[in-house]
């Protein structure tokens, strides 16, 4: 064999091994996976840190939990590509995927995609002791807290004084994340704050161990029937005894936290995340990790996703774990 051909060949074997070695490159290059969650003292951001260490296995899939103002805030972040995914109440979902309530004249958000139902977030409307605040209709004349724009919990809050007949006209609002909420409230600056998430909250444990005392209203009766009648998202819950310090059991309502994601991130990232949510790993880390990471099962996975399509990354999963057909 001449030189001239040796070279051509050795040249022909660099090429064939630096495009080898470009697959190999392509292929390990690492998927990321952000978690939009919620205010650092809520539910989500906790519960979002256990997932996204739970699900990271790079250099394939790396995974992190986000800071944020909450659910509407998460979908405009899958949107305009600040987060893969994120954490976002059910009734928020809908009317986002939907073009209703909230997003009435605004573009559908149609690329919505879900990934799992994770467990239900209870409405807590806090109230400090000495407030004599009995009901929801005592808030007249009082100020409270709606939590920040941007939060599922906001849009809860106006939806429930609508239905027990107080306007925000009627109160002094605030728009607070819920450990400013809890921190004015030590001082009687705030007299009650909405907060809604999975018990316990952080901040509101907080305050039950440290200030005058709180108490959590219930949200009962003709108007609360009316407001799941009107909004099928909301279903009769209750915080049991104990879960705050000196609160009794109160009877409240709930929606459904779901995790959500884009059609436009690959259904192998999202089968990679939906197998890891599920996998014994992320069992173990909920369970220990955060008194609603129990509440995380497989088996209610699918519940209440009727609204927004599955991404097919996490269909393929459910259909391999037999929970779809």
């Amino acid at each position: 064999m001449n030189s001239k051909l040796k070279k051509r060949l050795g040249g022909i074997g660099l090429g064939l091994g630096v495009l080898a070695l470009a697959g190999v490159a392509l292929a390990q290059a690492p998927a990321f996976f952000r978690i939009g969650t919620g205010g650092t003292a809520g539910t989500y951001y906790p519960i979002g840190g256990l997932i996204a260490n739970a699900i990271s296995a790079p250099p394939q899939l790396v995974s992190t939990a986000v800071a944020s103002n909450g659910s509407v805030a998460n979908v405009n972040a899958i949107v305009g590509g600040a987060a893969e995914s994120g954490f976002v109440q059910a009734d928020v979902a809908f009317w986002a995927f939907s073009g209703t309530g909230v997003y009435e004249g605004k573009p559908k958000v149609a690329e919505l995609r879900s990934i799992a139902n994770l467990y239900p977030e209870s409405v807590h409307l806090v109230v400090r002791k000495a407030s004599n605040v009995k009901s929801v209709a005592d808030l007249k004349g009082k100020k409270v807290s709606l939590d920040e724009p941007g939060s599922g919990t906001l849009l809860n809050a106006k939806a429930i004084l609508a239905a027990f007949g107080v306007t925000e006209k009627d109160i002094t609002a605030e728009y607070l994340k819920p450990n400013q909420a809890a921190e004015k409230m030590k001082d009687g600056s705030v007299d009650a704050f909405f907060f809604t998430g999975g018990y316990p909250a952080a901040a509101i444990s907080e305050l039950a161990s440290t200030g005058s005392g709180i108490d959590i209203l219930p949200i009962t009766g003709a108007p609360a029937e009316k407001l799941a009648k009107e909004s099928p998202f909301f279903a009769a819950d209750e915080i049991p005894a104990g879960t705050y310090k000196d609160v009794g059991a109160v009877k409240t309502v709930a929606v459904g936290a779901h995790w959500v994601t884009s059609s436009k991130v690959s259904a192998d990232t999202v089968y990679a995340a939906t197998k890891g949510l599920w996998s014994d790993k992320a069992r173990a880390a909920l369970d220990a990790g955060h008194a609603k990471g129990k509440a995380i099962q497989k088996a209610t996975a699918l519940s209440g996703l009727q609204g927004v399509p599955l991404h097919p990354g996490a269909e393929k999963f459910y259909k391999e774990a037999g929970l779809l057909k």
